[in-house]
């Protein structure tokens, strides 16, 4: 370990910077998030610090002294001294002067020189992670930080201050550190952090009292969530959490192996996929099943592929649970729609193509009809859904009800992912051109003139082949 990780606890303790410039700026703002008492020592200064210390003029904290570094500076009563000079040898004058009085300093952009380092950091306080490479690569630091910004959202700090403010009362309920660490690990494993984290902090405090008091919740916990269009990496990071979190993953057909295989390893997986004309299980008996399982306990993921609002029947896994008095939650993911237009460079809305965009499915679930003129305006982008097994009648319908056949039209098959296709052509043509090419599910239909600017981003596959599109001309 070349380095020790120490958190200082700097609230009102003086520290100083040594230079003026952008980066003495960068420090100066990191170091008053610390509450430090902090002097600036600079010939001239950068016009944002001197802004920032007339702001600070009114509570202190802040104070620029226009002199230059020498050796006969005292800095005996510093907790921390920065040099953030672009002069090595005036910086190289600090460190030895802070050696010499025995405080730590920090010289930018030079480890050698440098008795203290500064990370890169995750400020969820009280929550506060930081990463360090030990001077060797901060870019690299840089980069694990946002990576980990993405794991532990700001309502961490949330869960961090609920914790504190029921310390006391665990301290006094139980005698042991022993007892104490495992409580805490019960309360973070549970529905009470859940709740916590997604803001419904009264009802993590009514378990948190029935915990405390020997009666603790033990009802189950449901997320709702969308797993996107196919790329694992259009997960949306509460989603990701949700998975991590969950007893038991309820999921899709669509939703791939290495979705799931961000779920934990010992969580139960529950295949509840429905795929049409093909025997599978009925929206009732997956409603019986979320309800069933959180009813028991679990904290139950149920994913679904895009988004659980749109298409998805989200809203009758939500009225099953409410009904059953069971606590869930909603998790939106991106849909069909939105994902496969963005990776096959489509914009579902133009100034000059599309006023308007429209969502629906070919399929209706009590066999009654579309009324398709209200999809024939010319300056309107229509998206079906599941529009496969209906191209021809659907492509049909929209041209005896107005729509211009010459209307541009591309279907985009396993969108966003390896396997996607796209073929492009014409409200005419698209169903005999999908036939040929073998299009099958999932796909989406786009009817608009925002296909005229559509391209096919290049996704590599594992395999290293690309996905392709093509015209209708060329099929």
């Amino acid at each position: 370990m070349d380095y020790f990780p120490l958190f200082a606890r700097l609230q009102n303790q003086p520290c100083l910077i040594v230079g003026g410039g952008e980066v003495a700026l960068r420090k100066a703002k990191l170091l008053l998030r610390a509450g430090a008492d902090l002097t600036v020592l600079a010939p001239n200064f950068h016009a944002e610090l001197k802004r920032l210390a007339q702001a600070h003029s009114h509570k202190g904290g802040l104070t620029l002294h226009a002199k230059h570094f020498t050796p006969d500076v005292s800095l005996a009563d510093y907790q921390l001294i920065v040099a953030a000079t672009d002069d090595e040898i005036l910086n190289a004058m600090v460190a030895q002067t802070a050696a010499t009085a025995g405080v730590f300093c920090n010289v930018v952009d030079d480890r050698e020189q440098s008795t203290a380092i500064m990370p890169a950091i995750i400020d969820r306080s009280p929550i506060v992670i930081a990463v360090s490479s030990g001077g060797a690569s901060p870019v690299l630091a840089t980069r694990i930080r946002k990576q980990l910004e993405q794991l532990f959202p700001a309502q961490f700090a949330d869960l961090a201050k609920f914790a504190d403010r029921w310390r006391n009362r665990v301290k006094a309920s139980f005698g042991s550190i022993t007892e104490r660490r495992r409580i805490w690990q019960r309360v973070f494993d549970s529905t009470i952090a859940e709740h916590v984290l997604a803001g419904d902090e009264q009802l993590a405090a009514k378990q948190m009292e029935a915990l405390l008091d020997g009666n603790p919740d033990t009802s189950g916990y449901a997320w709702i969530a969308g797993a996107g269009p196919g790329d694992p990496e259009l997960l949306t990071l509460k989603t990701a959490r949700a998975l991590a979190s969950a007893d038991v993953i309820l999921h899709d057909r669509l939703v791939s192996a290495a979705i799931l295989d961000m779920a934990r390893r010992d969580a139960e997986f529950i295949s509840v996929g429905k795929e049409a004309g093909k025997p599978s299980i009925s929206q009732a008996a997956i409603n019986e099943l979320l309800v069933e399982k959180v009813a028991a306990g679990h904290r139950v993921c149920r994913l679904k592929g895009g988004d659980p609002f749109i298409f998805g029947r989200g809203g009758e896994e939500i009225e099953a649970l409410q009904a059953a008095g069971l606590p869930w939650e909603v998790i939106p993911g991106i849909t069909a729609a939105s994902g496969c237009a963005a990776a096959t460079g489509t914009p579902l809305t133009h100034r000059q193509m599309a006023r308007s965009v429209t969502l629906i499915t070919a399929s209706m679930a009590d066999d009654t009809k579309h009324d398709w003129s209200r999809y024939s305006g010319a300056d309107q982008t229509l998206v079906i859904y599941m529009a496969v097994k209906n191209l021809q009648p659907v492509c049909a319908e929209l041209i005896n009800n107005g729509r211009s056949a010459d209307t541009p039209a591309l279907i985009i098959e396993n969108g966003t992912t390896v396997r996607q296709r796209m073929i492009r052509g014409t409200l005419t043509s698209i169903p005999a051109d999908a036939g040929r090419a073998g299009i099958g599910s999932p796909a989406v239909l786009i009817i608009g003139h925002v296909g005229t600017i559509s391209r096919l981003i290049e996704q590599p596959t594992q395999s290293g082949t690309d996905g392709g599109w093509a015209d209708a001309a060329q099929l």
